[in-house]
């Protein structure tokens, strides 16, 4: 199964809004992506921050669910997306090698080149939020197949 995923710039109180929306990324600054799932986030978050894994899942647990075939919401904590927005472009880099080298790109063959520009444009996404005093939602819509 894939998924559709939108990574927005929003306000806090727009979770419900992002929900709903059939794509966020038109009606919000964001990205677009497909199959960046709850564990490529986490994997990410703990990249950043140096938490465990186990950890890490609990601050991800959905802000909003649409239903069994419908869309859910993650919000990106707080010390993540500074993480991200501080980060210089020697880091980017490094994280980008370091994240493409995890078990959960390996296994879906994501190239190097890919996972990279979706760190910067992850990282250019949270440095906007943090400048607009947003935050980060991430919307997942599963497809079916």
């Amino acid at each position: 199964m894939s998924i559709l995923v939108n990574i927005v710039s929003a306000d806090e109180d727009d979770v419900e809004a992002v929900g709903e929306s059939q794509h966020p990324v038109a009606e919000w600054s964001g990205i677009e992506a497909r199959d960046i799932d709850t564990a490529k986030i986490v994997t990410l978050h703990c990249l950043l921050t140096g938490e465990g894994l186990e950890d890490a899942f609990y601050a991800y647990e959905p802000v909003y669910v649409a239903g069994d075939e419908g869309p859910i919401v993650l919000r990106i904590p707080d010390v993540m997306m500074e993480k991200l927005a501080g980060l210089e472009e020697d880091a980017l880099e490094i994280v980008g090698e370091e994240l493409a080298a995890t078990e959960e790109f390996e296994l879906n063959n994501w190239p190097l080149e890919e996972v990279q520009s979706l760190v910067e444009e992850l990282a250019a996404l949270a440095r906007l939020a943090e400048s607009q005093d947003q935050v980060l939602f991430v919307w997942m819509h599963p497809l079916l197949t």
